[in-house]
C-alpha cells in the first residue's frame, strides 16, 4: 500500500534546510594561500588567553632597529588576535635612562635591580638586546638575573651580541647560539663549550638567539609560533614580512605571482587575474589568454594552491575589496564596482560570508580597533 505524504514532514524538511542554510551562512573560509593575508580582519569569537610578559634588557648603545623589530612582532600579534597576547617591559642595566645606538635616549620601565623575585616571577620571557657598540664585558648583575630567570623556567634570549650575556651566565654550554659576526671570535675564544653557528638564528629549548635586526624579527615570529600557535605567527608574518628580499638583487615587494617555486604558467595566470580586478575575466577567457585548457588550468591551481581558479580569483577580489574598504573613504558601492562585483548586495553578501561582518560594520570596527 502506498504511504500517504505527510505535510507535517514536509514542513520539517523545509525548516531543517532553512536552518542548515543559516548555519552555513557566514562560515566561508579562505583557502590557505589567502588566509594569512586576511586573518587579522576576520571576525572571530572573543578568545581569552594567558598574556605572555616579555622583558627586554637594554644595555647602553643597544640596537634600536633590533629592539623595535622584536617589539613590532609582539604589538602586531596583539592586533591580529581578539584579545591581547603579549605585554612587554624594558630594563636598563645600571640606569633607567638608556641611550640607543642612534643616540636616542629612552626611559626604560626600570633598572635590573627592579627585577626582584616578585617582578621576575611575573615575566615569561627575558631577552637581552645588544648592539654594535654594546660592551662585551660581563655584568654580574645581569648574569645573576639570567640565572634566576632560567631557574624559574623562563625563556631567555639574546639579540646581536646579547648572547654573550647568556654565555657569561653559563646558559649556552653545549648549545648553538647566533650572534653578530663581529662577536664570533670573542665567543669562541672565551666560551669554548658554546657552539657558535653561522646561521642568523638559533633556537634551543628555552633559549633563543639572533644576529641582528632582520633575524630578531624572525626570532620573535618563531617565539610566537611556539607560544601562541603557527596561525598567529603566519598572520603577523604576512603583515611584517612583505618586503623581505628573496634575492640580493631584488628590491620589489614580493607577492604570490613572484614566487619562484610556482610554474611560469600559473604565475602568468595569477598576474592576469591581478591586472583584471575591476573587470574580472571568465575562466574561459583566462584559458584563451594563457593558451591552456580548462582542465590544465584547474589542475595547476589545485596542485599548487589547493583551490580552484574561480575560488582563488574571488578571494583575490574580496581581499582587494577589504583593503580598499578599510584604507579609503570610498563608499561600499564604489568599492564593489572597483573589485568587479555585479551589485552592492552581492558584494556585501560575499564580504560577510568571508569576514563574518558587513562591509559597513567592518570599516567601523577597523577604525575603532586600529585608530
Amino acid at each position: 500500500m502506498q504511504k500517504s505524504f505527510d505535510h507535517t514532514d514536509s514542513s520539517k524538511i523545509v525548516l531543517r534546510d532553512s536552518a542548515k542554510r543559516k548555519l552555513e551562512k557566514g562560515t566561508r573560509t579562505f583557502s590557505n594561500v589567502m588566509r594569512d593575508a586576511n586573518s587579522a580582519f576576520i571576525l572571530k569569537p572573543l578568545v581569552t588567553t594567558k598574556v605572555t610578559k616579555v622583558g627586554f634588557v637594554l644595555p647602553q648603545n643597544f640596537s634600536m632597529m633590533s629592539f623595535t623589530a622584536a617589539v613590532d612582532v609582539l604589538v602586531t600579534a596583539n592586533l591580529v588576535h581578539t584579545a591581547p597576547l603579549f605585554q612587554f617591559s624594558t630594563f636598563g642595566i645600571d640606569s633607567s635612562c638608556v641611550i640607543s645606538d642612534l643616540g636616542i635616549e629612552i626611559t626604560s620601565d626600570g633598572e635590573l635591580e627592579a627585577l626582584g623575585k616578585k617582578e621576575l616571577a611575573a615575566c615569561d620571557v627575558l631577552i637581552v638586546c645588544g648592539g654594535f657598540r654594546c660592551s662585551s664585558e660581563e655584568s654580574r648583575q645581569l648574569t645573576s638575573v639570567l640565572k634566576a630567570a632560567v631557574k624559574r623556567k623562563m625563556i631567555v634570549g639574546g639579540i646581536w651580541n646579547g648572547a654573550l650575556a647568556l654565555a657569561y651566565a653559563g646558559l649556552l654550554n653545549n648549545m648553538r647560539c647566533a650572534l653578530h659576526p663581529d662577536n664570533h671570535a670573542l665567543m669562541r675564544e672565551r666560551f669554548s663549550q658554546v657552539r657558535v653557528t653561522e646561521n642568523t638564528l638559533a633556537l634551543e629549548p628555552g633559549i633563543i638567539t639572533s644576529a641582528g635586526p632582520a633575524s630578531a624579527l624572525e626570532m620573535m615570529l618563531q617565539l610566537i609560533a611556539q607560544l601562541k600557535g603557527k596561525e598567529v605567527m603566519r598572520a603577523v608574518r604576512e603583515i611584517l614580512s612583505c618586503d623581505r628580499l628573496e634575492e640580493q638583487e631584488s628590491f620589489k615587494l614580493s607577492g604570490i605571482s613572484d614566487n619562484p617555486t610556482l610554474p611560469d604558467d600559473l604565475r602568468h595566470i595569477i598576474q592576469i587575474m591581478e591586472s583584471n580586478i575591476e573587470d574580472p575575466l571568465s575562466i574561459d577567457e583566462l584559458v584563451t589568454c594563457t593558451g591552456t585548457s580548462r582542465r590544465q588550468l584547474e589542475r595547476l591551481f589545485q596542485s599548487y594552491l589547493k583551490t580552484s581558479p574561480y575560488r582563488y580569483y574571488l578571494e583575490l577580489r574580496i581581499t582587494h575589496a577589504r583593503r580598499l574598504l578599510l584604507q579609503s573613504n570610498d563608499n561600499v558601492t564604489n568599492v564593489a564596482i572597483a573589485c568587479g562585483f555585479v551589485s552592492t548586495s552581492h558584494f556585501s553578501n560575499c564580504f560577510k560570508d568571508f569576514f563574518g561582518i558587513s562591509p559597513v560594520h567592518a570599516r567601523e570596527q577597523y577604525r575603532r580597533r586600529f585608530a
